[in-house]
C-alpha cells in the first residue's frame, strides 16, 4: 500500500507556468496570491485527479478554479477557458 508521501510531486516549473498565465490571464496584481494544488479523489462521480488553482486577493473576494488534469497536463487554453472576476 502506497502513502500520501510515495506520490510524485507536480514539476515546480509546471505549477510556475501556471501561476504565470493566471497572472496574466487576469492581469493580477502582485499582490494576489495564486496557489495551485493537484487533488486525487476516490469518490464516486469524481475526476480521479484535479488540479484546483485558488487566487487570494487584498481587495476582491477569494476565486477557486478546478480543472479535471493533473498539473502536468494543463494547457494555455485550459487557463484561457477559465472565467475571472
Amino acid at each position: 500500500m502506497s502513502s500520501l508521501f510515495d506520490r510524485p510531486r507536480p514539476s515546480g516549473g509546471a505549477v510556475r507556468k501556471i501561476k504565470d498565465h493566471i497572472y496574466e490571464q487576469f492581469k493580477f496584481p502582485e499582490s494576489t496570491l495564486i496557489t495551485v494544488a493537484e487533488l486525487r479523489c476516490h469518490e464516486p462521480g469524481c475526476p480521479p485527479v484535479e488540479t484546483v488553482i485558488s487566487a487570494y486577493h487584498a481587495n476582491l473576494p477569494n476565486q477557486n478554479w478546478r480543472i479535471s488534469k493533473p498539473i502536468a497536463e494543463i494547457t494555455l487554453s485550459d487557463i484561457t477557458g477559465l472565467v475571472g472576476p
